[in-house]
């Protein structure tokens, strides 16, 4: 079942939705813009789309973006999520 919404206007709406502190799971989001099985895209879209939250967007395992860790944790750690070995721990999430 889809939004209805285009798929970049949806998953954009989820991500701005994120509150600073919290983090999200690309499947996640995917499923709650209304496109359940398209965590991957949302990984492509976060990729060429400036001005996301995209930090507060992880794999469903906690791992941070690979090649970005460092980056993507100095995000993280800012708004107050513990990162540790390049992941964030699932269960502790808010």
């Amino acid at each position: 079942m889809t939004s209805g919404k285009p798929f970049e206007d949806a998953v954009r709406d989820v991500i701005e939705a994120i509150p600073a502190g919290e983090i999200s799971t690309y499947g996640e989001v995917a499923a709650e813009a209304g496109y359940p099985g398209a965590a991957r895209a949302v990984g492509n879209l976060l990729r060429s789309t400036p001005g996301l939250p995209w930090w507060r967007v992880v794999a469903a395992n906690g791992r941070l973006v690979p090649g970005h860790e460092r980056h993507h944790a100095q995000h993280l750690r800012a708004e107050g999520v513990r990162v540790r070995r390049g992941r964030v721990a699932m269960g502790a999430r808010s």
